[in-house]
């Protein structure tokens, strides 16, 4: 008959096997993930950043077609989107046989287009071109690697002519004188303010509010980065002729003055204080013109002889009292709305390196 230690041990003894089983595989489990974790495997993929190539046309039909190619073959995994503005040849159809995706925009004006194109495409990067062949598509690669290595948001390409034709001595001329001017206002100078060869990221695309209507588009797109004081950078490009059958719709003085009144109007909705300052100091300074004569003969004869003068330098100098006032309010409702725009820019995420 079995003791009472006998039975509380057999239990034990046959459970022995069983626990040495169970810490075999535990030891082989250990070994497996040990063995797992030291393999090599290949790091994840980064996916490449989405680049679109926007081509805003109007009556680019001898253009177009070479334009889309070239981009075809700079940039082989773009998505190359040609918007037509109520073009009456056709440059739609020979957009979309080239192997362009072809939408159109009926309101009339480049501002129009790119507003539109910035509205609907959704990219990581951004490459914005006119379609008139004019610019040098495997400068791309170089304006887009720019970009993404220095993690900026505009890249200009700067226009070297290649050709007596391709950049009239007109266009010449005014380009410098705005972006002379451009430099003096705001306080950074770009060498081509007018370019239409750019790359953007999201961050600067969709942060943008367009406001312009026709060529100055440009302009204002160099002056919303120089306003949130964004990083960017100019590249020297190649710039051709336009090829035979082709024409620009370019007027010299007509989109100068354009450009320029666009500047002033940047200017005043930019930096109210400094604009409304200086008018205030035109004013004191003919305020204080006119009313000279009027003081002095005061002082020396204790008489206001003309009092007209005296009202109208007295007008003046209220003027001007009001515009700085003006400049006051303004700025502070300007420095609202930058710092509106710097949070929309902010809420989009930074281009993926590839």
């Amino acid at each position: 008959m079995s003791t009472a230690p006998d039975l509380i041990r057999q239990p034990v003894q046959r459970d022995e096997p069983r626990s040495r089983s169970l810490s075999g595989d535990l030891v082989s489990l250990a070994q497996a993930l040990d063995q797992f974790a030291r393999e090599e495997r290949p790091a994840p993929e980064t996916a490449k950043p989405r680049v679109a190539v926007l081509v805003p046309c109007y009556n680019e039909e001898a253009a177009v077609g070479k334009v889309v190619a070239d981009f075809h073959d700079a940039l082989p995994d773009a998505q190359i989107y040609v918007y037509d503005n109520n073009s009456s040849d056709r440059t739609a159809l020979v957009a979309h046989d080239a192997g362009a995706q072809v939408r159109s925009v009926r309101r009339q004006g480049k501002g129009h287009v790119v507003k539109r194109m910035f509205a609907d495409i959704d990219a990581d990067i951004y490459v914005l071109v006119d379609g008139d062949a004019t610019y040098d598509a495997p400068s791309a690669n170089r304006m887009i690697g720019k970009l993404m290595a220095e993690h900026l948001d505009m890249v200009v390409g700067l226009r070297v002519d290649q050709d007596v034709a391709a950049y009239r001595p007109g266009h010449r001329t005014g380009n410098a004188m705005l972006t002379g001017f451009l430099a003096m206002v705001f306080g950074q100078a770009f060498k081509d303010i007018l370019s239409g060869y750019r790359v953007f990221s999201r961050r600067f695309v969709k942060s943008f509010p367009v406001l312009s209507d026709g060529f100055e588009i440009e302009t204002e797109l160099t002056v919303h980065a120089l306003e949130l004081a964004m990083p960017v950078a100019e590249i020297e490009t190649p710039y051709y002729a336009r090829p035979e059958g082709s024409f620009s719709k370019l007027n010299t003085w007509r989109d100068g003055f354009r450009i320029l009144g666009t500047i002033l109007k940047l200017y005043r909705s930019e930096k109210p204080l400094q604009f409304f300052s200086i008018i205030g100091g035109i004013l004191t300074a003919a305020s204080l013109v006119l009313a000279a004569p009027v003081v002095m003969t005061f002082i020396e004869q204790g008489v206001v002889p003309r009092l007209p003068t005296a009202v109208l330098s007295m007008g003046l100098m209220i003027l001007a009292v009001l515009s700085v006032s003006s400049g006051l309010v303004l700025d502070t409702v300007t420095r609202g709305r930058r710092e509106m725009k710097l949070l929309a820019y902010l809420a989009q995420p930074a281009t993926r390196e590839s």
